[in-house]
């Protein structure tokens, strides 16, 4: 495969679903109509993304604890053990959720502290759960769980520490995620799928309706195979999707973050039809136009294709893009399990590990959205506090060269370039995010200023003979007139010849991995040319 292309197809089929009518989908009045054409020609990236870089996810609510995170799509934990699992379910977890100990400015505070330039909250899940105060959803955070409007704290916190706030939606997919809650156990007992309101006199949901929640009036299997799941399942109803776009507009109309989320292959409901995504990128940014009179929002999705890229943000689940992109792009990612009760023992991604993810990130012109898993009560546990005290502590030093920075003519040297290590699942294809084989010293990423006046040359580890080489600055390059290593106040001994720029290390280094330097020069332009954007 030759160096950094593309061996993912990213679009997928769209079209309309056999017998789905056209949906009543109100859109603020503005510039944008429900059009790819209409996105794509008009929707320009704001400049606070490309500068922010780095942000931080709480993939946090009623799941996050035990199965039932994942209880709609794992048949074998789809009831909570009990001797009535024609009662009790997923819903029941609510009753566990209290998080009793979240802060979300104390939270925030410490992200700030260390490199986070903005945040995003966890909207709603598979589950259907609404973590705001939903208009069009009752099984929400304050009418049960904790009681709090989850999402106006975050957001709250956000504002007052000038951070800027995204919020993410995985519920579309609740409509088939929740489908074996019309199961029945080993002893042919049923779940709780079929439940309805009246089932729930003298139980603590009283007065709700399950399926509000479990969306299960319909039947299945079905006729249509939806998306990326190869599981045949039936269309969702017109009604269902109306009511997701209502709940989605709410969000946004009242808690105007600057970000949505949707865990969706290429828009919500794509697959069955492309009105409900198209309606809401629209409505999104008239909304956003005419609260600040410029477009300052972003929509993203995974698996969008070339031109769909230009109206939206591509993301890519725990992958990295394989070169250099036009547009602005993200990868989430996360520092262990979705949710952290889904592996007590987990193995987390270590501070290394992640700020060498985004040094390769940023160099393609990515940002990073990195989940850190709360616990149930809302807290992160203590390796999760050092992680991220790890990245903040290199971003202290190193942030000149990750923050507000473009990328460079090529994003970097080194047999890394060779990777070819993917991650093509539910992901949106391209590289994993933490490559299987380390990366070395010859592993170099690329960053310049945005004036283009400054060339930061950023190495993954420290050579062993203490001399770096970076072929890509040899004298072919053009004339460099200062090498300086950030946090590093001593003079460098560095020599520029025709097989590179040869860098002596300092003995007292200043940190321990991802070695940050200033490179001044005039129009310098990289030795080789095969690296080229897509």
């Amino acid at each position: 495969m030759p160096v950094g292309d593309d061996p993912i197809t990213y679009n997928t089929p769209g079209g309309e679903a056999p017998g789905v009518p056209k949906l009543n989908l109100p859109i603020t009045e503005g510039p944008f109509k429900p059009t790819w054409e209409s996105l794509e020609s008009q929707y320009k990236f704001p400049e606070w993304f490309r500068d922010a870089k780095f942000g931080i996810w709480a993939h946090w609510g009623f799941g996050s604890y035990g199965p039932q995170g994942f209880y709609p799509k794992n048949k074998g934990v789809s009831a909570n053990p009990s001797a009535t699992p024609s009662l009790k379910g997923a819903k029941d977890a609510l009753l566990d959720f209290k998080a009793e100990h979240w802060d979300p400015v104390k939270l925030l505070t410490f992200y700030k502290e260390n490199g986070v330039h903005y945040f995003m909250a966890l909207a709603n899940h598979h589950d259907n759960f609404d973590n705001w105060n939903s208009k069009y959803q009752p099984w929400n955070s304050v009418n049960m769980g904790p009681h709090r409007d989850m999402i106006a704290e975050w957001q709250t916190a956000a504002k007052k520490l000038g951070l800027r706030f995204g919020v993410s939606s995985h519920a579309a997919r609740a409509w088939e995620w929740y489908e074996v809650s019309q199961g029945v156990d080993k002893n042919g007992v049923p779940y709780d799928g079929n439940l309805t309101k009246a089932d729930g006199k003298g139980l603590w949901w009283e007065g709700y309706d399950p399926q509000d929640l479990y969306a299960q009036y319909h039947h299945t299997p079905g006729k249509f195979s939806w998306d990326w799941n190869p599981k045949i399942t039936s269309t969702p109803s017109a009604a269902y999707m109306e009511r997701f776009y209502l709940r989605h507009k709410q969000l946004y109309e009242d808690y105007h973050p600057d970000m949505v989320y949707f865990d969706d292959r290429t828009l919500p409901f794509h697959g069955i039809t492309d009105q409900v995504g198209l309606a809401l990128a629209a409505d999104i940014y008239n909304a956003n136009v005419k609260e600040k009179g410029r477009l300052d929002v972003l929509v993203n999705c995974k698996f969008l294709d070339v031109d769909q890229r230009k109206g939206m943000l591509l993301d890519f689940e725990r992958a990295r893009a394989h070169r250099i992109r036009p547009e602005p792009w993200q990868t989430d990612t996360c520092i262990g399990n979705w949710f952290y009760g889904l592996g007590k023992n987990q193995h987390y991604k270590s501070a290394p590990d992640v700020v060498r993810m985004l040094v390769d990130i940023v160099s393609k012109n990515g940002n990073l959205m990195l989940s850190i898993p709360l616990q149930r009560d809302g807290t992160p546990d203590d390796e999760e506090i050092g992680i991220v005290k790890g990245i903040g502590a290199w971003l202290k030093i190193n942030g000149e060269a990750i923050f507000a920075t473009r990328p460079w003519k090529i994003y970097g040297e080194g047999p890394s370039l060779l990777d070819t290590d993917l991650f093509t699942g539910d992901a949106g294809g391209g590289l994993l995010d933490v490559p299987n084989k380390p990366y070395t010293s010859k592993d170099i990423r690329f960053t310049q200023s945005k004036d283009g006046k400054i060339v930061y040359v950023i190495a993954m580890d420290y050579p062993k003979d203490g001399k770096l080489l970076v072929k890509t600055l040899s004298t072919a390059s053009g004339k460099i007139n200062e090498v300086s290593l950030l946090g590093y106040s001593g003079k460098l001994d560095w020599k520029q010849t025709v097989n590179g720029l040869i860098i002596t290390m300092p003995e007292d280094e200043p940190y321990d991995f991802a070695y940050a330097f200033k490179i001044l020069g005039k129009e310098l332009e990289p030795a080789t040319e095969s690296q080229k954007t897509n």
